[in-house]
């Protein structure tokens, strides 16, 4: 364990035994003979007695030697030795967020008690909805996104050094073809593409690299965008100095958290690499500035990329904010099996704040009404490979209306399985000066909900659950209302 974390423990237990006895510092110095000043420095975890000073603190206290000098901590504060145990303020990189762990360490050793019982909620809460460490880290990165505004221009900039260096022209698709020479050539990376097929129990993971033998193992299934997205990624890593990575795409296993930031790092310069910043803000210029939605016009940009519709809703959250200033939006990503009346929600982003459309983890039904379901719906019944579609959203609760725009494919690794990406932008005062198409009568507007347990529409005919959550949330406010008359009048 961490020098400081031990520290930390013993202050905290002689702490907590000084308490139970009823003794103030002044009253321990007292009794021990030890400065005020010193006791309180081991207190706040900042020094460690020496063996003779311990004994005096054990005699005086009336705690055996080996208790006090023992990292276990008893049940009221153990959970803040199993949270300095887990290393977990090591794996984050809270400066990232402007933290630092001192600071941390001096909240729990200045008000263990209340920082226990906060803790025991999050770990409560943490079991409840299944919360694992893995999501603990993912939705860190998610919050350094949106911190961020989902924008890293030193990534941007590493992407145009980079196509200057291997004389990538951005103009023009990137194919993987020159991707494969560039790791072979310049990485010295091996790269087969008939050992992952062999073994049926992987699934639909796409790639494993082998670091000691640059190795870089692919299954023939991955199409030319996702071959090319995995060569960029690879190539992130190597050109940015990346050693603290992940080996398999889609990850399965991570160590640490710089792992997953640096995946989420490699992934953002694949994605600025394969769709550069400069070409698409060009074409949204242009539909953005005609009086009605050019649907066409969207599609081409969308099929202009060596890319899937996913990596391009997602590059629209980088640009979206930066080059059109537009920061309220959010990301979906939904999966769905035909024939199914299942929908869940895989992936979400939203910057400036939370906005309407977001996961729900108590097995409620989303609002059938959104595009992003629709879509999935609509393609499970045709044999298309891509199925689009644009809304305006009305979420009449929260007086907001979003511009959304839809797209669903095939998933190319789970039979009769598909997946939407969409993108919602939310209409303000800055989306109405930025976007002229807002008022084309041809773009469908529906009043919606977040879930049906929670919708107050009535006429609703894709219902697919009573609104439960609503009833419940009024009848709770129709007695409150009832309770505060009947105190009115008969305290008046």
């Amino acid at each position: 364990m961490e020098e400081g974390y031990i520290k930390l423990i013993f202050g905290l237990k002689l702490k907590q035994i000084r308490t139970d006895k009823n003794l103030s510092l002044f009253g321990l110095s007292k009794l021990t003979g030890l400065s005020k000043s010193y006791l309180n420095e081991i207190e706040n975890g900042k020094k460690y007695p020496k063996p003779d000073k311990i004994a005096i603190l054990s005699d005086k206290l009336d705690v055996p030697y080996d208790q006090l000098v023992s990292l276990k901590l008893d049940k009221n504060l153990a959970p803040i030795g199993d949270l300095l145990q887990s290393k977990i303020l090591k794996e984050i990189p809270l400066d990232l967020f402007g933290i630092k762990e001192s600071d941390l360490i001096d909240i729990v050793a200045n008000a263990p008690a209340k920082v226990n019982a906060f803790i025991s909620t999050i770990i409560e809460i943490a079991q409840h909805y299944n919360f694992s460490r893995e999501s603990f880290f993912l939705a860190s990165v998610r919050s350094f996104q949106e911190a961020n505004n989902n924008y890293f221009d030193d990534l941007e900039q590493s992407v145009l050094k980079f196509a200057k260096a291997y004389q990538i022209g951005l103009n023009q698709p990137v194919v993987s073809k020159d991707l494969e020479e560039i790791l072979v050539e310049e990485y010295g990376y091996t790269i087969k593409e008939d050992e992952l097929d062999k073994y049926e129990a992987l699934g639909n993971l796409r790639s494993v690299f082998a670091p000691k033998t640059k190795t870089l193992l692919l299954t023939n299934e991955v199409d030319e965008a996702q071959r090319t997205f995995i060569y960029a990624k690879e190539l992130a890593y190597n050109f940015m100095g990346v050693e603290e990575r992940l080996y398999t795409f889609p990850w399965i296993k991570f160590d640490t958290f710089d792992q997953v930031l640096n995946n989420f790092y490699a992934s953002y310069f694949a994605g600025a690499l394969i769709l550069p910043k400069s070409k698409i803000t060009t074409q949204l210029n242009e539909i953005f500035e005609k009086d009605t939605f050019d649907i066409a016009a969207f599609l081409e940009a969308l099929g202009a990329f060596n890319a899937s519709p996913e990596s391009f809703y997602q590059r629209l959250t980088n640009i979206l904010p930066k080059e059109f200033n537009i920061k309220n939006l959010f990301f979906l990503r939904f999966t769905h099996r035909a024939k199914s009346d299942r929908f869940r929600l895989k992936k979400e982003l939203h910057l400036s704040h939370q906005h309407s459309p977001h996961a729900n983890e108590t097995n409620e039904h989303y609002c059938r009404r959104w595009v992003s379901l629709k879509v999935l719906k609509d393609i499970s019944k045709c044999k298309k490979d891509h199925e689009f579609d644009i809304q305006i959203s009305n979420y009449q609760k929260d007086d907001m209306k979003y511009l959304v725009l839809s797209s669903a494919t095939k998933d190319p690794f789970k039979e009769d399985y598909y997946r939407s990406i969409s993108i919602g932008l939310l209409i303000n005062k800055q989306l109405q000066r930025k976007i002229q198409f807002l008022e084309d009568p041809s773009i469908t507007t529906q009043n919606v909900g977040v879930t049906c347990e929670r919708c107050s529409i009535i006429d609703c005919k894709v219902r697919k659950a009573p609104a439960t959550v609503l009833e419940k949330v009024n009848k709770n406010k129709k007695i409150e209302t009832i309770v505060q008359e009947l105190t009115e009048k008969f305290n008046s």
